[in-house]
């Protein structure tokens, strides 16, 4: 039975495939010529729901001084640690995969996996996640926080597009569903 809505990653990373500095700084991702140029308002108006962990939320917050950026969608945080969140966003303490398995059967439209590392690969090893947009900017920053840590699961996708916006190349995967 295919589950009604789809989880959707779409983010950054560098050429050598880190998401972030190892102290979560996106500094050599700000400014990037092109970034203004990408389809992120498009696939922002797609999705009505955000998963984010506690790492993610953080960092959020500390790059939004003025307002929660994402206050026009439900917004949960995966975190077993945090006690309190922004107003409108909700704390998951569950079972993460089950959590997701039961939203995406639920109606709206999908949802965003915000951020990466631990929990997107949770989620890539129980085939959960059924589309990737990849940004990747033109650096190698040489360590911090793979966007994709290592592991013995193989996924397998099918490339469906490839945007150039001048320095940042966006592809867009989906899960192969034989696989």
């Amino acid at each position: 039975m295919r589950l009604k809505r789809k989880l959707l990653f779409y983010g950054a990373m560098s050429i050598d495939g880190y998401l972030a500095r190892d102290d979560h700084r996106l500094d050599w991702l700000i400014g990037t010529e092109g970034e203004e140029d990408t389809r992120y308002e498009e696939f922002y108006a797609t999705v009505d729901t955000l998963i984010m962990g506690r790492n993610t939320y953080e960092q959020v917050l500390k790059l939004s001084t003025d307002e929660f950026p994402y206050e026009d969608k439900t917004c949960y945080i995966v975190s077993r640690t945090l006690q309190d969140s922004h107003t409108g966003t909700h704390i998951v303490r569950e079972d993460v995969l089950s959590f997701i398995k039961n939203l995406k059967n639920e109606k709206g439209q999908h949802i965003w996996i915000l951020g990466g590392g631990e929990l997107l690969q949770a989620l890539l090893k129980e085939k959960l996640v059924d589309e990737l947009y990849l940004q990747i900017a033109p650096v190698m920053i040489g360590k911090g926080i793979p966007l994709f840590p290592p592991t013995e699961q193989e996924s397998r996708f099918s490339l469906q597009q490839v945007n150039q916006y001048k320095q940042i190349a966006e592809m867009h995967f989906v899960l192969k569903e034989d696989h």
